[in-house]
Parts: C-alpha cells; structure tokens; sequence
C-alpha cells in the first residue's frame, strides 16, 4: 500500500509531461524549422507562415508554387497545387492519411510513441476515418456509407428546409428595425448543428454543447498551435470524448431510428461490428465535420455572393444554378486549405520519384484555382461549367462522407437566406476564423434589409 501510494505522484508527473512533449513534437518544433526555411526563401515554409500570421487565401503562393512544376520539392514536404496531381496523391495507395510529426523512427520516435499513449481522441486521431487505412477504413467506412446516400440526404432535404425557414424567421425577429445581426452564430452554424445533431439523435438540450465542442476542437487540424491554444484544444478533445462515451451508452440503452443508433447496432458481412474506440472516433467525426465544414461553405457563401451582386442577380433570374452555384462557392473559398499525407512506400507521383517516409502537402485550395483546368481560375463564376471539378471534398479513397450531405445544406441554406432577404447587406466587423486549415467566417455581421 505504502508502495503504491509513493509512486502515485510519480505517475501523475509522468502524464503530466506527455502533453508537453506532444505539443514540443508537433507544433513548437515543426512551426520554428518550418518558418526558418520560410524566411530563406522555400515556398513551404512561407506558406505555413502564411496560414500563420493572415486569414487571407494565400493566392500568389499557390501560383507560385504551381510554377515550380507539378511537384515541387520544399525543404521539408513535397507540395502541389495542381489538381490533377493532388488527385494523383490522395488516390495513390502507397500515401496514406496524416502526417506523422514526432512518431518515426529514431530516438524522437520512441519519445513521440510515449507521449501519444494519452493523446485525446479526435479527427487526427486513429482509429478515425481521416487517418485510417484500408482494409480498416473500408470496413467502417462502409458501415456508415449507406446513411450518407444521396438517397438519404435527400430525404433529409424537406427537414433541412424547415430548419433553415425557422431560423430565418428567428433572425428576422431579432434583426428588428435595421440592427445587424451576426449572421455565423445565428444562422450559419445553427443550421447545420441541428441537422447533423437530428441525425445522430442528439437531444435539443445538448446541442448547444456539441456547437461548444466542435468550435473548440476546430484548430486541432492545424500546424503550429501555442501551448496555450494545443491544452485549450486538447482539454475540449477529452470533454467531447467522455460526452460522445456517454451518448453513446444512451443508444445502446434506448436505441431510435436515428443514425448513431445504426452505427451502434451496424455489422459488417462477417457480422463484426464497430469497436467501442471506433464507434467514438467514427460519431464524433460525423458529428463534428458534419457541421463544422457546413459552417464555413455557408458563411463564405454568403459572404463572396455580398461581394458579387451580379451574380445575385444572375441567381434570382436563373434559381436552377443554385446547385452549380454551391459548387463554385466551395471551388473559389474552400472550406478546408489543404490536407497532409505521408509516403508509406517508395512511389512515383507526377513522374518523380518519392521516397517512403516522406511528407506530400496536397494544397486543396490551389488545385482548385489551377488554370489549366479552370479558366479565369481567380474569378467567381456561378456559372463556371466545370465547377464541379474542385477537390474541396477531397478524393479517393477519403473522399468526404458527408460531401451530398454538406452540398445539399449549402444550397438549402444559401438559397434560402438569398431569397428571404434579397436586400441582405453586410456590416462592418466581418472577421475570419484563426484556425489555419479550415477557412470561415467567425463573425459575420449583417443587415438584414
């Protein structure tokens, strides 16, 4: 007893430090050697610097990275903002999803194994669908697949509608006479926070708890956080983990017909069903890019339709676009920057050779301005023919779920909000969000007209 008391201490110091070495691993030092290359001229670095210091799309770096080739070689990843390339790495097999900072071989290795040991689950975080690999990923993946049909998000479209028309009839109300009111918090994330939360049967009374959690775990997609920031990140990963557990066991108890109550209840053709690890990692992506993406494509949307009034116009005369028009707001200001993956074999991508182990960043965002696919490729067209042809969604084999999902909120809720308040205007203090790799508006102010 003595013993185990005395070596209590010692133990909580041991975890306390693992944090600290996580955060050291994969953001203090990857950030510091990154921006030094970025000050010495390497385009990658300059890059992350970039995405660092302003919320603007950084255009000029992916022309100019474009212009070094198909793939060009940084000092420390492949990078490419051509789009028929990034297809090319997110379907070849021999890259797979992530990158792995602090968790190869050597002595960093070993440390960065240890400090991973209490790693909070979250998007990044096997064994969730963003960075799990075949078979394991075809297997869950399929699991789930059917409910994401775009027969299923069909069904769900007269619902989406409802909402979008309650909502629209809340912030008339509380626009009054001419205030302005914060289009983000009152609209934006409102809509799809309760659609995906009637999916997953999250009762009304916590899904201002789910809106909580996935604003505070939206930067842990990103490179480069503080300390600060990474235990903010990290402590909301661990809350939204032990109340994913919880509503978990709550369907076991008293399943519905909504989607988490399949996934609980779900096999495969071997009759295996989702472990409890895989069930929390697979809900809680669901839950949290089922509207944390939605947010940013209906706050962009709305705000580059501000910027372009003829294209309003073009919209009111022609409603049948509104599809395509959702198509060239998610081509022109993606909701997410770019996605990282890491070589597993020695392959070729773009005819060069590219050695296991290393580190290809897929610019999302550039491939989707790449001239030779689209024309005018810096112009906001909602009549772009080929709009869809962006990559905003990814590609192969993790191509986003919830892409029918995601597109359908975006037409609902953008066609909606336009023709309810054709005379809608924004208000000053329009600010985007810090986070680095998903791109949207924090605060969107607006009157309503």
């Amino acid at each position: 007893m003595l013993l185990r008391t005395a070596t209590r201490p010692a133990a909580r110091t041991t975890d306390a430090l693992r944090p600290a070495v996580r955060w050291g691993l994969g953001h203090a030092l990857p950030r510091t050697v990154i921006a030094s290359a970025g000050r010495r001229g390497d385009l990658h670095g300059q890059l992350i610097v970039h995405t660092s210091t302003s919320t603007d799309a950084p255009v000029e770096l992916f022309d100019a990275i474009r212009a070094q080739g198909p793939l060009h070689r940084a000092r420390y990843a492949y990078v490419t903002a051509t789009l028929p390339v990034v297809r090319e790495v997110l379907a070849n097999p021999d890259v797979r999803a992530g990158v792995d900072l602090g968790t190869g071989a050597g002595p960093l290795g070993r440390l960065g194994r240890w400090a991973h040991r209490t790693t909070p689950m979250g998007p990044l975080t096997p064994p969730s669908l963003l960075v799990t690999e075949p078979p394991d990923h075809t297997r869950m993946r399929k699991l789930v697949t059917r409910v994401f049909s775009v027969k299923a998000v069909q069904r769900l479209r007269e619902r989406t509608e409802e909402i979008a028309d309650d909502l629209l009839t809340s912030l008339e109300q509380q626009a009054g006479a001419g205030r302005p009111v914060d289009l983000v918090e009152a609209y934006c994330a409102l809509l799809p926070v309760t659609v995906i939360a009637e999916v997953l049967g999250v009762p009304d009374s916590e899904r201002h708890t789910v809106l909580e959690f996935g604003t505070a775990a939206a930067p842990s997609l990103d490179l480069g956080l503080s300390w600060r920031r990474f235990r903010t990140v990290e402590r909301a990963l661990s809350s939204f983990e032990a109340w994913l557990v919880d509503h978990i066991e709550a369907k076991r108890r008293d399943p519905g017909d909504d989607l988490l109550s399949q996934m609980v209840a779900a096999r495969d053709d071997d009759g295996v069903a989702l472990t409890d690890r895989e069930l929390i990692a697979t809900a809680g992506l669901v839950l949290a890019a089922g509207f944390e993406t939605t947010v940013n494509l209906l706050s962009n949307g709305i705000a580059l339709l501000q910027e372009h009034p003829d294209q309003r116009t073009l919209l009111a005369a022609e409603p049948d676009r509104w599809s395509n028009a959702v198509e060239e707001v998610l081509r022109h200001d993606p909701p997410v920057l770019l996605t990282g993956r890491t070589v597993v074999r020695d392959t070729e991508i773009a005819g060069t050779r590219v050695p296991r182990g290393a580190v290809v960043t897929t610019l999302l965002a550039g491939a989707n301005r790449d001239p030779d696919v689209f024309a005018d490729p810096h112009r906001f067209d909602v009549a772009r023919e080929n709009a869809a042809d962006h990559v905003s969604f990814s590609a192969g084999r993790h191509f986003c779920l919830g892409a029918a999902l995601a597109r359908m909120e975006g037409q609902v809720g953008l066609q909606r909000i336009t023709e309810r308040f054709p005379d809608l205007r924004l208000a000053p203090g329009a600010t985007r969000r810090d986070t680095r790799i998903l791109r949207g508006y924090e605060r969107l102010p607006a009157v309503l007209g």
